[in-house]
């Protein structure tokens, strides 16, 4: 599998990245910088997660204006798989890639922690080497992971089978707790129509290595390397 990871100023998640495509796929990715405006050829394209352009004006409102987005939205139209990781979400729903909105965290706070993460659609790339059901551990690190759409846009998401993850409680965590940011109905991740985009709120570039806590993450990475290579 051959892919791309995007890095804007701010970015601050591309190497963890890049470790974690190089372990699935024994290659490691190419880094184009946010202004250039040609993509290497690549099977796969992550935008990563940080703070692109330190968040000014809105989370990812920016970015998604840049050069490198630009390529990014043409090759998904061509049907390359497209991952947007944290701050990646929030690029790739300002660029109209996904629809809604990542608002600010209902506490208003940053929110740094573990989190269980249960796989709702398992039939994609993406999701495929765990299937529909599982409960994953992953970490979420942000302060708008807030995702919001109205009452039509999440009925046709859960219709159309492009929610692809929920927020769900870990063993043992309490009932009110396992949400860390208000998202509405748990939301955690959604596919395009297509279903060669995926936006995430969790890390799952930190859930590779047992000192990160959890392998989790190796699922997804593994997955694509299969399914894309």
């Amino acid at each position: 599998m051959k892919s791309a990871i995007a890095v804007f100023p701010g970015t601050n998640r591309e190497r963890d990245m890049a470790e974690a495509l190089e372990m699935a796929s024994g290659r490691p990715p190419a880094m184009v910088w946010h202004r250039d405006a040609e993509l290497p050829d690549a099977d796969l394209i992550v935008v990563p997660g940080g703070f692109s352009y330190g968040d000014y004006l809105r989370a990812g409102a920016m970015a998604a204006h840049s050069p490198v987005l630009r390529s990014v939205a043409e090759a998904a139209r061509r049907g390359v798989a497209v991952l947007g990781v944290c701050n990646g979400f929030q690029i790739l729903v300002e660029a109209g890639l996904l629809p809604g909105a990542l608002l600010p965290n209902a506490s208003l706070r940053f929110v740094c922690r573990d989190i269980g993460l249960r796989i709702v659609n398992g039939r994609t790339a993406f999701a495929g080497a765990y299937g529909a059901g599982r409960t994953l551990r992953m970490p979420v690190a942000h302060r708008d992971g807030n995702y919001f759409a109205d009452a039509d846009t999440l009925d046709r998401l859960e219709d159309e089978d492009r929610i692809a993850f929920r927020y769900a409680p870990l063993d043992g965590e309490a009932a009110d707790r396992f949400n860390p940011n208000g998202s509405v109905r748990n939301i955690a991740g959604i596919y395009n129509e297509a279903g060669n985009v995926l936006g995430m709120m969790p890390h799952p570039e930190n859930a590779v290595r047992p000192d990160q806590g959890s392998t989790d993450g190796r699922g997804l990475f593994a997955g694509l390397a299969a399914a894309l290579g």
